[in-house]
């Protein structure tokens, strides 16, 4: 992974692990269901779109150095699409 690349994604982790630590703590406070619920909403995007840059650079930097055999990048991009429709 690209070092710019590597640390978009770790700052975006870092604010992930915040937003979650934000929620426990509503948690114990007995917050609302609504605002619980707007929180998680949230860090489900905030997951969503760091995913998005690692099959971004995931697509540009292990597809395009893959053998440039029909069957081999098919492969890759098989395993990419099986890992994004993975749904647990």
């Amino acid at each position: 992974m690209d070092a710019a690349v590597r640390e978009d994604v770790k700052k975006r982790l870092r604010r992930i692990e915040g937003q979650v630590k934000g929620v426990l703590r509503m948690v114990e406070e007995g917050r609302s269901c609504q605002e619980l619920l707007q929180q998680l909403v949230a860090i489900r995007s905030a997951v969503q779109q760091a995913s998005v840059v690692v099959a971004r650079s995931y697509a540009g930097e292990c597809l395009a150095a893959a053998p440039k055999s029909a069957r081999s990048q098919e492969a890759l991009i098989d395993d990419l699409i099986n890992t994004l429709a993975r749904t647990n």
